[in-house]
């Protein structure tokens, strides 16, 4: 017996095994784990069937931050023809005989700009449902749509100062939609940890997806 406790390492006191640090560490977790409770859970979030976790996506948030950012962008047209045309005294849009308020083109670009937000708006929940990095592509895509609106008033013929100062009102609510949307996108996404073998549920509101 002496023999076995000068040649063990493992042997702390003779005849009883000395335990690894990282085995009596693991050992007080699991001690201290609620019962019923596995201590791995606690570090190792459960996932889906494929080891992946559900991002869920509040379809009613993201829509109702949608509807508001299509009022923002809408609003931000309007003060933009306003400022051009009263301010600055740039006639974009109409003829300066027209007044502040312009003709029956500048309710079309409040219009627009409002659908512009809300077809942002269903990018982004398509993107959310259906691409790994949502947001890089939502940001590219509304950025270079961006950049053709702000770039085809001086593909027109109206003088300089209307092309800029069309170009940077379209720049401006290019910019509102784009920061709004995913501001309300990323506002309305939760993370659902789901254990395995249970099902994904998808209903009107909440819907799921594998990330």
């Amino acid at each position: 017996m002496r023999a076995a406790c000068a040649w063990d390492p493992c042997v702390r006191v003779c005849g009883i095994p000395s335990q690894h640090p990282g085995v009596a560490a693991r050992d007080r977790t699991d001690a201290n784990a609620p019962v019923g409770t596995d201590s791995s859970a606690m570090t190792n979030p459960p996932r889906d069937s494929d080891g992946r976790s559900q991002p869920r996506i509040d379809a009613r948030q993201l829509w109702a931050g949608g509807v508001a950012t299509a009022i923002v962008a809408g609003l931000v047209a309007l003060v933009g023809v306003l400022v051009c045309r009263w301010l600055f005294g740039v006639p974009i849009l109409a003829p300066s005989r027209d007044g502040a308020y312009g003709d029956v083109h500048t309710p079309d670009f409040v219009l627009a700009a409002a659908g512009a937000a809300l077809a942002a708006t269903a990018l982004a929940d398509v993107l959310m449902l259906s691409t790994p990095r949502p947001f890089v592509f939502f940001w590219w895509i509304v950025g270079l749509a961006t950049l053709a609106v702000v770039l085809y008033p001086f593909s027109t013929a109206a003088p300089l100062s209307e092309k800029a100062a069309t170009a940077v009102v379209d720049l401006v609510i290019g910019i509102a939609i784009g920061s709004l949307v995913s501001g309300a996108a990323g506002r309305s996404a939760r993370v659902r940890r789901v254990s395995a073998g249970e099902p994904a549920k998808i209903s009107g509101q909440d819907r799921y997806r594998d990330s």
